[in-house]
C-alpha cells in the first residue's frame, strides 16, 4: 500500500496507461482472507462495522486500489449497509461527469459510453463496476466525486491560487475556493511519505512540496465538498464513499475537510490494509487508522498488476 501512496503523492495524477487487470480470476475470497479490529486494535467483526455503518450519515471505505480483497469487502459492506436513501461515492469518477454517470444509471447510454466518456479507470468493470450496478439495480445515486484531474495537476505545477483564474463554468466542478489548507497533522503525514519517496537531487524543493500538498488537499476538499453539496441537497440521505485510504486514514484528509462544510454530519472512517502482519494488528502502523481496520491477506493476487490506475483510453485508441 506504501508504494502506491508514495506514487498518488509525487504526481501520480499526470501518468497514463499503466494498469492492467491480473488473469487470474480463480481465488473466492472469504472469511479468512480478512482480520477485522476497531481503532484500538479490539477484534471486531463484519457484523459490528454493518452496524456501525448503518447509523453513520457518511461511511468512507478507505482502500488501496489494487485489492482485491476490499474490494470484496466494499461490495458486502454496500449491500448489506444499504437502506433507501443511502448513495455511492467514488473517488474513482470526476466531478464534472456527474452526468455521464446520471445518464447510465438512467439507462440512456451503454456502459461502454460510461467508460469513455465517463474516463472510467482501468480496474473499474473487475472492481467498482458492481457497486455502480449494486446502486443502479436500487435506483440509489451515484456520486462522482473527485474535482477534475487537470485542475488538480494545474495546482500541482502552480499552487492553489492559480484555480482562480478559471472560468466560472470551471470552477463550479471545484469546492469553494479558496479551499481549506492541510491540517498540521496531515501535512506532517505527508511530509513523511514524500520524504520516504524522494531523496539527494530527486527531492523536492519546499515550494514543489507546497504545491504538491495543495493538489493533494485538493482531492480532499473536492470529494468532501461533493459529498457534503450532496448531503445539502438531500436531507435525511446517508452516503457510503470510496477512497484511496491516504484520504481518510487517522480520520484527516476529506473526513477534516468534511467537518468544515457539514459539522452535523457522522462519519464512520473504515480503513482496509493489506500488510505483512496479517492477519495480526500491527500496533505501529495501524493503531487508530480508522473507527474500524480491517487488515487484508496480501498473499492474494492483486487486482491489477501496476500501482496506478489510470482512466482508460477511448475505445478507438485501444489496441
Amino acid at each position: 500500500m506504501k508504494k502506491w501512496i508514495i506514487l498518488l503523492l509525487i504526481g501520480c495524477w499526470m501518468i497514463s496507461g499503466l494498469a492492467q487487470e491480473t488473469k487470474d480470476a480463480s481465488t473466492v475470497i472469504a472469511d479468512q482472507h480478512y482480520r477485522v479490529y476497531r481503532g484500538s486494535g479490539e477484534a471486531a467483526s463484519l457484523d459490528d462495522v454493518i452496524a456501525a455503518a448503518k447509523s453513520a450519515q457518511v461511511v468512507f471505505l478507505g482502500e488501496s486500489h489494487n485489492d482485491a480483497v476490499a474490494h470484496d469487502l466494499e461490495k458486502k459492506i454496500l449491500e448489506q449497509a444499504w437502506t433507501p436513501g443511502l448513495a455511492l461515492s467514488l473517488e474513482m469518477f470526476e466531478s464534472d461527469i456527474q452526468y455521464v454517470v446520471d445518464e447510465y444509471l438512467a439507462g440512456l447510454i451503454s456502459e461502454e459510453h460510461l467508460l469513455s466518456s465517463g474516463r472510467a479507470w482501468r480496474n473499474y468493470k473487475k472492481d467498482y463496476a458492481p457497486l455502480v450496478e449494486f446502486a443502479k439495480e436500487k435506483n440509489s445515486p451515484v456520486i462522482a466525486a473527485n474535482p477534475p484531474r487537470r485542475y488538480v495537476n494545474r495546482v500541482s505545477r502552480l499552487g492553489a491560487s492559480a484555480l482562480q483564474e478559471l472560468d466560472p463554468q470551471a470552477k463550479q466542478f471545484l469546492p469553494p475556493l479558496p479551499y481549506a489548507k492541510a491540517s498540521a497533522s496531515y501535512e506532517e503525514k505527508f511530509n513523511r511519505v514524500m520524504e520516504e519517496a524522494r531523496s539527494g537531487s530527486n527531492k523536492l524543493t519546499p515550494e514543489a512540496l507546497l504545491r504538491n500538498l495543495e493538489a493533494q488537499s485538493l482531492w480532499d476538499a473536492g470529494m468532501a465538498y461533493s459529498i457534503a453539496n450532496f448531503l445539502t441537497r438531500n436531507p435525511g440521505k446517508r452516503v457510503l464513499h470510496v477512497n484511496g485510504s491516504f484520504h481518510t486514514a487517522y480520520r484527516l484528509g476529506i473526513v477534516e475537510h468534511l467537518t468544515r462544510y457539514r459539522p452535523d454530519a457522522k462519519s464512520l472512517v473504515i480503513t482496509m490494509s493489506s500488510e505483512k502482519s496479517f492477519p495480526e494488528f500491527d500496533r505501529e502502523k495501524m493503531m487508530n487508522q480508522g473507527d474500524f481496520v480491517i487488515v487484508t491477506d496480501p498473499a492474494l493476487p492483486r487486482s491489477y498488476t501496476s500501482t496506478f490506475t489510470a482512466p482508460a483510453k477511448k475505445p478507438e485508441e485501444k489496441k
